[in-house]
């Protein structure tokens, strides 16, 4: 079956059925394999892309909910956007595996608060978690990202 999708700006038609998991269209279908598969089940937020600018779990969105969508990736950042500088410079990753959906979340946190307090990074930051336990680096580099001097997070929550 074939479904058209918008796809970091271009409109895509992919072979897939209605059901497909967004993941394995992203992955598979259009080689965009910065998105990963973490737990499958929408807990560990390793799939995190964004849809109309909201983070959404692609491990667990099926296509069809998303056919009027605009869906943006983690290569829609570049390489060189505000927060991937940050990451670096704050020594963020470590195995890296969920930092395609840390950036994901953190970037649609900038887009609605451009200056996010520590309450609103450690909300807007739940449920993505982080194995090798970085989250005062992510917490950092939100912050820095923002313009803001770093803080101390709240907490760290996963």
């Amino acid at each position: 079956m074939t479904a058209t999708l918008n796809v970091n700006g271009k409109t895509v038609t992919v072979e897939a059925t209605p059901e497909t998991p967004l993941l394995w269209v992203l992955r598979d279908e259009l080689g965009l394999t910065g998105t990963k598969y973490g737990c499958g089940i929408a807990q560990c937020g390793a799939c995190t892309v964004l849809a109309d600018g909201q983070p959404i779990r692609s491990c667990s969105t099926p296509i069809a909910a998303l056919a009027t969508a605009k869906i943006t990736t983690v290569e829609s950042l570049g390489g060189n956007h505000p927060l991937q500088v940050a990451w670096v410079k704050n020594d963020v990753p470590q195995c890296g595996y969920c930092q395609s959906g840390q950036l994901m979340s953190a970037s649609a946190l900038l887009a609605t608060k451009p200056k996010p307090t520590d309450a609103e990074i450690d909300a807007a930051m739940n449920g993505n978690i982080c194995r090798c336990g970085t989250y005062q680096r992510i917490h950092a580099a939100i912050k820095e990202a923002s313009g803001q001097p770093a803080s101390q997070p709240i907490a760290a929550k996963a």
